[in-house]
């Protein structure tokens, strides 16, 4: 609550609206995405496939969202983030609904490539861009961290709904009623269009499309937190995805896998309002090189430790507090260099490589799951990896880009 108290930007109704409406968006897209691994077993057996297949489809419909997310980031900057909004809610509200009639890998692969789509125009590349350009200079990464946040509150909300709603009546019902929830993001896409203010690099003789890119994909410090990003997503999707799966194996019960994925979204309301705060005092690149090590770490803990109800519980609490705290953090770094006028599209291609990272989280939990018949390498490369990411954060340079004359 203190932290909220400090955000004088909640005196501008406009930006209220953008922040209101990028919460909504993101709690109710993000809880229904999160929900995706409780569907693993049921969708496996009705279409009597492997855990490779229904891996696969998940990876194609995270990856999908990352080649959108440029996309629809672009869509944003020039048309504006509603209209961004609207299309991705409308692609969101097909593909799910189509996931609801899947009687084969075909169809099931083809509501994941819509779904995933339409989750890029209503996720973090429209939305942090159109509150990037709300809220500029202090406060910005708290901003960020705030909308993140609300996204982490969906999944605590709707991923135990959803699991519930699977055993009471069935998958099939279960998407319906979740199309149904869905509807109110179309009120919400309205709202995310604003005024946009200057931040510290953007001028009156602002760069085109075309040099803006050319300056990111040659600059040092963009590639390397593009490239760490790919982590942050292998982490997330190969948990959201395979955890429950992975705790039935161990014969916990049924409710575990839902409330550890909602555990996580708790927390992580905690996490990214914190991390957001600090990033608008403190380093926001040290900040992600404690996040991934700290990540590893738990991964690696994980590893030795006897999983029994409470093992599980206390390990998705720690691991929401890093869940996606990193996102305010790799958006904020990104407006701070390039300015907020291309944020969206920018924060877009870095998200394409968060989403190759789910791609290769998701589908390869399911492939190595069938060939080993185990996830163990899997979280010993989540592991790997953390640190890996850790590393290529320290180089990064968090100034903004020298201005060309």
């Amino acid at each position: 609550m203190y932290i909220l108290i400090q955000m004088k930007i909640f005196r501008h109704s406009s930006t209220v609206l953008v922040i209101v409406g990028g919460c909504v968006l993101l709690l109710v897209s993000f809880g229904i995405r999160h929900s995706s691994g409780l569907y693993l077993i049921p969708i496996s057996e009705h279409i009597q496939t492997g855990r490779e297949v229904f891996g696969f489809a998940i990876a194609v419909q995270f990856l999908m969202i990352g080649i959108g997310s440029p996309i629809f980031g672009a869509v944003a900057d020039k048309y504006g983030s509603s209209v961004a909004g609207l299309y991705g809610v409308i692609f969101f509200l097909i593909g799910l609904y189509m996931m609801s009639l899947v009687d084969g890998s075909f169809l099931l692969i083809l509501s994941q490539i819509i779904f995933g789509f339409g989750c890029a125009g209503c996720g973090t590349a429209v939305i942090l861009g159109a509150v990037g350009k709300a809220v500029t200079g202090k406060n910005q990464t708290l901003a960020l961290g705030v909308v993140m946040a609300a996204g982490s509150l969906g999944q605590f909300l709707i991923v135990p709904l959803a699991g519930v709603m699977i055993e009471l009546s069935d998958w099939q019902r279960s998407i319906i009623y979740l199309c149904f929830i869905s509807l109110i993001m179309i009120l919400f896409a309205i709202t995310l269009t604003t005024k946009s203010f200057k931040s510290g690099n953007d001028d009156k003789t602002a760069q085109s499309l075309s040099s803006v890119l050319n300056d990111a994909f040659i600059n040092k410090s963009y590639v390397l937190l593009t490239a760490g990003f790919f982590v942050c997503g292998f982490h997330v999707s190969f948990v959201a995805t395979h955890l429950p799966a992975y705790l039935d194996d161990l014969s916990l019960p049924l409710w575990i896998g839902s409330w550890s994925l909602a555990l996580i979204g708790l927390f992580n309301v905690f996490g990214t309002l914190y991390f957001g705060y600090l990033g608008d005092t403190k380093s926001k690149k040290n900040l992600l090189v404690i996040l991934y090590s700290l990540r590893a770490l738990l991964f690696l803990i994980f590893i030795f430790l006897p999983k029994t109800e409470i093992t599980v519980l206390i390990f998705a609490a720690l691991l929401g507090i890093l869940w996606l705290s990193t996102v305010p953090l790799t958006s904020g770094i990104i407006s701070v260099i390039f300015g907020s006028k291309y944020m969206s599209m920018l924060y877009g291609f870095a998200f394409l490589s968060h989403q190759v990272g789910s791609f290769m989280g998701s589908w390869f939990g399911g492939r190595l799951y069938d060939f080993y018949g185990s996830y163990e390498v899997m979280w010993w490369a989540c592991v790997f990896l953390g640190f890996a990411s850790a590393i290529m954060h320290f180089p990064i340079n968090e100034k903004p880009l020298a201005k060309k004359i």
